[in-house]
């Protein structure tokens, strides 16, 4: 069934359920998150309170098993939440997005002890995550991390050592999902390991100064001896490069979905103010060329979700889907690039100032072409499957 919101997007949602919790979505957006967004992204604040929010509201686990306290819902579903998140504030709606990610690695490979034991707190109890695989020196190839981490002592217990970079929510998660090599070189000697953010040795540079989403932490972690029990090693020794793609692949769909909605933000900025504002004795939204700006704005951004949403049926049927996730993140990205320009564009001298959000919509928007995989390494992987790897 199709439902039309506030600003005439329109929804297909699947069930009654769904509709219920986009309806709660949208409550809490407008009221708890949009009025501050301005203002405490300006200060460089990171919204705490909204996350723990969120979590009694159960949209922190909502891809997830109802079993461990998670949502139950399909992507499909989880994906329009994010992009109503996000719209009220990227912060958020990224945050979300990587939180989930964080939580991919147990959800999906854990054992069933270590998902009762570490899952209902991380998907409703109140934590946040933060997913600890690119280093200073191994970004878009990050079959070449360096962090270590080797068995030590009689418990067979494994102590990390090592430097993560640009990891969101870096310094204030609760949890670390962590890729560290255990053997050789390359894809093959790297595992997994579920991390407790107040482990002994483990610290956080000051975050790093940034374009934009100054409100979301993002900081270097370093690993000192970190001691972590092989209890918390998620999957098999040398498996941590497999499920780090697969994660990936999923949440590449979560940046998709924010970019949307920060893209239909900017969109419903620009429409309202080109109703309001005159010039020549009329709304500038009579004239044509400006109409005609709007509606490729309007173009893309319907363009974005439609692709996102049919990556997301894929994964939801249980097809393969990496490269339309790849392509979604790849389009609703650039598209949201494109779109915050000609926001900014719409309003003129007044788009350029704070005064008004398009200006930092801009900056955002640069971000989601970077994070989790370039939008270069998304046309590596889309060709890839086209053609099959690079010749050697």
């Amino acid at each position: 069934m199709a439902e039309w919101n506030a600003d005439g997007v329109e929804r297909r949602l699947p069930t009654d359920e769904a509709r219920e919790l986009l309806a709660l979505t949208r409550d809490i957006a407008r009221r708890e998150i949009a009025p501050a967004a301005a203002e405490e992204e300006a200060a460089g604040k990171f919204p705490r309170e909204l996350f723990t929010l969120l979590s009694r509201s159960g949209l922190l686990g909502l891809p997830y098993d109802p079993v461990y306290g998670g949502g139950g819902q399909p992507y499909e579903v989880y994906l329009q939440v994010l992009e109503e998140l996000a719209a009220a504030r990227l912060t958020v709606g990224l945050g979300v997005s990587v939180h989930t990610l964080s939580c991919h690695a147990l959800a999906h490979y854990g054992t069933d002890e270590q998902r009762a034991a570490h899952l209902p707190a991380m998907l409703g109890g109140g934590l946040l995550g933060a997913y600890c695989l690119s280093e200073p020196s191994a970004g878009s190839d990050a079959a070449a991390l360096r962090t270590r981490a080797v068995r030590e002592g009689a418990d067979g217990d494994w102590v990390i050592d090592g430097t993560k970079a640009w990891i969101t929510h870096g310094g204030i998660a609760d949890f670390c999902t962590v890729m560290a090599r255990t053997g050789g070189p390359g894809a093959r000697g790297v595992t997994a390991f579920l991390v407790p953010g107040d482990a002994p040795g483990l610290s956080a540079a000051p975050p790093e100064r940034k374009m934009g989403m100054k409100g979301s932490p993002t900081a270097q972690l370093h690993f000192d001896g970190v001691r972590v029990p092989d209890a918390r090693r998620l999957g098999a020794e040398g498996h941590g490069f497999t499920i780090a793609l697969d994660a990936l692949d999923s949440g590449r769909l979560g940046i998709a979905a924010c970019a949307v909605g920060l893209g239909q933000a900017a969109l419903d900025e620009a429409v309202a103010y080109a109703r309001e504002r005159r010039q020549f004795g009329r709304p500038i939204a009579d004239f044509q060329g400006l109409r005609f700006l709007l509606a490729d704005m309007a173009t893309r951004v319907e363009a974005g979700r439609a692709l996102c949403l049919e990556a997301a049926r894929l994964r939801d049927e249980g097809r393969p889907f990496g490269r339309c996730a790849a392509m979604a993140k790849l389009f609703c990205t650039d598209a949201a690039m494109r779109v915050t320009t000609d926001a900014v564009q719409v309003l003129g001298g007044y788009g350029y100032t704070a005064d008004f959000p398009v200006e930092r919509y801009l900056r955002e928007a640069k971000m989601l072409q970077i994070v989790e995989g370039t939008n270069q390494i998304q046309r590596m992987v889309i060709a890839r499957h086209l053609v099959g790897p690079e010749s050697r």
